[in-house]
């Protein structure tokens, strides 16, 4: 038999949720066949088949986090590809060694218990802490560093989560969970029943005709995401209009150009262009914090994330080095980003790296919206539908096409005074695109 294992998909990765399996037990597989699909900040990556034969067993169900290096499926080679027992798969990852280390370090003086159904998960009481990490005996809470580092991010005490992994783990569900309801863990932890009772999360009403949809995926992902941009950030957010009338006229003269390029030319170059300019006029606008050495770091390079809506959700393609490119390139970059995040085709190096993002509602436009920062970046920047608006210009009114602009900002980093500055000179280069050609390298 075959264990594959949770692969090192690297850049730090040491776990994916298990989004769908194109498998199921008892089917044949072809090596390199399509096997599974796995999500990792965003990026959904397909996994194949390192080998032909038959699918004995599936012990990652949909929706499961896998550490990197645990077991997801169980293979019975055929043929030449066929090993001994002892072939188990790509060596486990440092990662995935450390978190074998943290389970052999737990007790074994109690016998383990193991649950029915495909994950075969083992449980172990934790002594003096009934599955609470660290409560009662003050031994050292068993979590990986990554488990660690979210719990710093969202401010939960590691001493007080309910352990459900392996061998009493910390998982990073147990810590969003805590994360989510910290007063249940806390009065669980107290051993007050009522207490529990009284800060329990209210459950869901529902009737026979709801439709349930599973929340996982990148729909899950998105949610983690805001929920902790939004407990970790001081958001502010700062609006001022803007008079598109000029750049309207300069797009329509360039969009033959564009066209005869292959290229569709939207207003978004240009918004990103003179967002590059302003970064390097504001480079605290271009930073993140640092919390753990206490230091604001001032990113060198501009690499400009744009929303975009897919089916699964909303997800960040970056464009890399966006100063460094023309109007035309941005266009294609962005056409082709689109392209694959539509597809379901992005990669992990398209969707990650931003030190800025664009919220573009596009021609939903809408008044105004307060867009939550990309965490760890410390601002964000909404652009909303340019219309004809009446407005007074040199004590006439005359209609002008007209577009808001909101921009959410980290308090912690930027002041408000500087963040008004910083959108100010955005609208200034867009009022007057002959400001921005003269600030583009």
């Amino acid at each position: 038999m075959f264990e594959f294992r949770m692969p090192d998909i690297g850049e730090g990765v040491v776990e994916g949720e298990v989004v769908k399996w194109h498998v199921k037990a008892g089917d044949t597989v072809r090596e390199d066949q399509p096997m599974v699909e796995v999500m990792t900040d965003k990026a959904t990556v397909e996994i194949p088949s390192p080998k032909a034969g038959i699918v004995k067993e599936i012990r990652a169900a949909e929706g499961k986090t896998c550490a990197v290096g645990s077991v997801m499926v169980v293979i019975e080679e055929t043929g030449d590809s066929a090993k001994p027992a002892a072939a188990t798969g790509a060596a486990p990852s440092p990662q995935a060694k450390e978190e074998r280390q943290f389970l052999d370090k737990t007790p074994k003086s109690e016998p383990a218990s193991v649950s029915a159904g495909a994950s075969n998960v083992i449980s172990m009481p934790r002594a003096g802490g009934a599955g609470v990490g660290g409560a009662g005996g003050g031994g050292k809470v068993l979590a990986t560093p990554a488990t660690r580092k979210l719990a710093r991010d969202l401010g939960v005490d590691l001493a007080h989560v309910r352990a459900t992994g392996p061998n009493g783990r910390v998982t990073h569900d147990d810590v969003r969970a805590a994360g989510n309801g910290g007063a249940t863990a806390h009065a669980a932890n107290a051993g007050s029943a009522a207490v529990a009772r009284a800060y329990a999360p209210m459950t869901t009403h529902s009737d026979a005709a709801d439709e349930r949809i599973p929340f996982r995926g990148v729909r899950k992902k998105i949610a983690e995401n805001m929920h902790r941009s939004r407990q970790t950030a001081a958001h502010f957010t700062y609006v001022e209009e803007c008079d598109m009338t000029e750049l309207v006229a300069l797009r329509k003269r360039a969009k033959a150009r564009a066209e005869e390029r292959g290229l569709k030319l939207s207003f978004l170059p240009f918004i990103v262009k003179a967002v590059c300019a302003g970064l390097k006029k504001f480079p605290i606008v271009n930073s993140t914090l640092d919390e753990q050495k206490g230091e604001i770091v001032l990113r060198k390079r501009y690499h400009v994330g744009v929303a975009a809506a897919t089916a699964e959700g909303l997800i960040v393609p970056v464009v890399k080095d966006a100063d460094q490119k023309s109007l035309f390139e941005i266009a294609r970059t962005l056409d082709e980003l689109s392209e694959k995040s539509r597809s379901g085709k992005a990669t992990r190096d398209d969707l990650t790296g931003s030190t800025f993002t664009i919220s573009s509602l596009g021609t939903l436009g809408g008044v105004l919206a307060t867009p939550i920062i990309n965490f760890p970046e410390v601002a964000i920047l909404g652009v909303h539908k340019i219309k004809p608006t009446p407005v007074v210009r040199d004590g006439q009114i005359v209609v002008r096409e007209m577009m808001n602009l909101s921009i959410s900002l980290d308090h912690r980093v930027v002041d408000g005074y500087e963040g008004a500055q910083f959108l100010q000179h955005i609208v200034e280069l867009l009022q007057d695109p002959t400001l921005m050609f003269m600030e583009m390298v």
